[in-house]
């Protein structure tokens, strides 16, 4: 099946969603494919490797109906990244990639396209402007799937372009992984 796909899945920043992501099977795969990209490109340079594969990681979506199928996806997803930095839970890298993969997988269910709490489903669009800087805007699935039929032809909002349907609903400033880090609210020491 990836192989269908391989140009994007050799793509660092290309993005994947999973509807039905279970324990991650697929999702883990493609990050696989992921981290063999940024291997070759940016193997030679710690900083940049440790940074394109968080952005890597930040590429990959999932919706789960079952809790322990959405946290196990989670942990494998986490320990694929851990094993291939080889860092641990106390790193920066690490708990910002666990605040990251709380926001990419969401526990939910992909057809009402809400969250176990009924909530609308929003992911996170991220974007690595260098130099260990981050930018993340939320979208509302619902608004991303439905905007699809606006770019058919015929239609009478085919010549909007994107900017002008995809919208975020919120969009936060620049930040590091020191920032992302902390927010997953893990304490360092604890970790």
């Amino acid at each position: 099946m990836l192989d269908l796909v391989k140009d994007e899945t050799d793509r660092i920043d290309s993005r994947f969603l999973e509807p039905a992501c279970g324990s991650g099977n697929f999702l883990v795969r493609v990050f696989q494919r992921k981290l063999a990209a940024v291997e070759k490109k940016f193997g030679k340079s710690e900083f940049q490797k440790r940074h394109y594969a968080l952005l890597a990681l930040m590429c990959t979506y999932g919706i789960e109906l079952l809790e322990d199928n959405i946290a196990e996806c989670r942990a494998n997803m986490l320990e694929v990244l851990a094993e291939y930095l080889n860092i641990s839970e106390t790193d920066d890298l690490y708990r910002a990639a666990s605040f990251v993969l709380a926001q990419n997988l969401v526990h939910g269910d992909a057809l009402t396209m809400q969250t176990q709490d009924g909530l609308p489903i929003a992911f996170a669009e991220w974007g690595y402007l260098g130099k260990g800087k981050f930018q993340r805007r939320d979208f509302r699935l619902d608004v991303l799937t439905g905007s699809a039929a606006f770019s058919v032809g015929g239609s009478p909002f085919a010549n909007l372009g994107k900017h002008e349907i995809f919208t975020p609903i919120r969009t936060y400033p620049p930040t590091h992984v020191r920032d992302l880090a902390a927010a997953s609210g893990i304490p360092r020491e604890a970790a």
